[in-house]
């Protein structure tokens, strides 16, 4: 089936480029030229496979990436799997993905899952070639898969700013290795292994350790503490955020007021790696964007250092996901 995505401008408007304060845009001029306004867009070659065509405002067909940019957009984030069935988000995947961000001078930050499909709250599944491995085998697997991934962007002259070891990883990676609720040491050692791996390749890429529920205060210091204690290593605090139209004011309060323990407790920068709402809630989208950007620059301008949006390409029904910021 063909579908042509016609962008939805009121809904992007939420996505953070243009708008401050929920009521007026503002001169894109005027803010941090360091906090990144972006998002995830790994969906996207698969969506071009299956005959989904971009337009943009003036219904001109154009290529999604530079859509978002001509919009304000000036970074990408890109998953990373070990070996999926279908071949989405491997290796050569994301380097199509990220050639082409390079091209459009948009900045991009990479997400290694460290399984072969996704990796969440609910799951942190080892890859299948994983599964049998001790872990002195599974150290190794990490920083192999991270060091060999990134050295093939490396050598096409793509420079990530930012690297996610791991992806929503409120209770550790690979999983049972690595659960953090069974045992903090082996999941602060598995951290290690991908954040050495990044630095051995790009030593001034910032290594994020990203959590789920950017609202949950008792995760986020349990997590940082057992990993501090351990000596787990970090240079960002990601969150993901995904409040509705009737609890995004208490959300984003809750998720400022972690933000600035966090930056105070741990003197750590703070991204906002992942943001959505309903597609057809535009209104309280655009609301509950504005207050939240507006809200986080009142900290430390220094340690925050932007939001991402999960993924607005998409369009209501893609893959059951209906977060996105495009219509049909």
């Amino acid at each position: 089936m063909k579908y042509l995505l016609r962008l939805n401008i009121w809904v992007l408007l939420l996505l953070l480029f243009t708008a401050c304060n929920g009521k007026t845009p503002c001169d894109p001029v005027s803010l941090s030229d360091s906090f990144a306004k972006g998002a995830d867009v790994s969906w996207l070659t698969e969506m071009e496979a299956s005959d989904v065509h971009f337009f943009n405002k003036k219904n001109e067909p154009q290529e999604c990436m530079s859509i978002l940019r001509d919009m304000g957009m000036d970074a990408v984030r890109l998953r990373v799997w070990v070996d999926p069935d279908n071949g989405w988000n491997n290796a050569a995947d994301v380097l199509d993905k990220a050639l082409r961000a390079k091209q459009l001078g948009l900045r991009i930050m990479f997400d290694f899952h460290y399984s072969d499909s996704w990796a969440d709250p609910g799951k942190q599944n080892k890859p299948s070639a994983w599964k049998n491995y001790d872990f002195e085998g599974l150290k190794t697997a990490v920083q192999d898969h991270t060091e060999s991934v990134l050295i093939r962007l490396k050598q096409n002259k793509i420079t990530p700013e930012w690297v996610q070891v791991g992806n929503e990883t409120g209770d550790g990676m690979l999983w049972g290795d690595g659960r953090a609720s069974v045992n903090m040491q082996k999941y602060a050692t598995l951290n290690n292994a991908g954040y050495d791996a990044v630095k051995s390749v790009f030593p001034d890429s910032k290594v994020i350790v990203h959590l789920q529920n950017g609202y949950d205060q008792a995760l986020f210091r349990w997590i940082f503490d057992g990993l501090k204690s351990h000596g787990g290593k970090w240079d960002v605090i990601g969150m993901s955020l995904y409040p509705n139209s009737d609890n995004w004011k208490l959300l984003n309060n809750q998720c400022v007021a972690n933000a600035k323990e966090l930056i105070e407790r741990y003197q750590s920068d703070i991204m906002i790696c992942e943001v959505g709402m309903p597609w057809n809630e535009a209104d309280q989208a655009f609301l509950f964007l504005s207050d939240l950007k507006s809200k986080l620059r009142t900290l430390n301008p220094a340690k925050c250092l932007g939001i991402f949006y999960w993924e607005p390409q998409s369009f209501g029904g893609w893959k059951e996901y209906n977060l996105g910021a495009f219509d049909r």
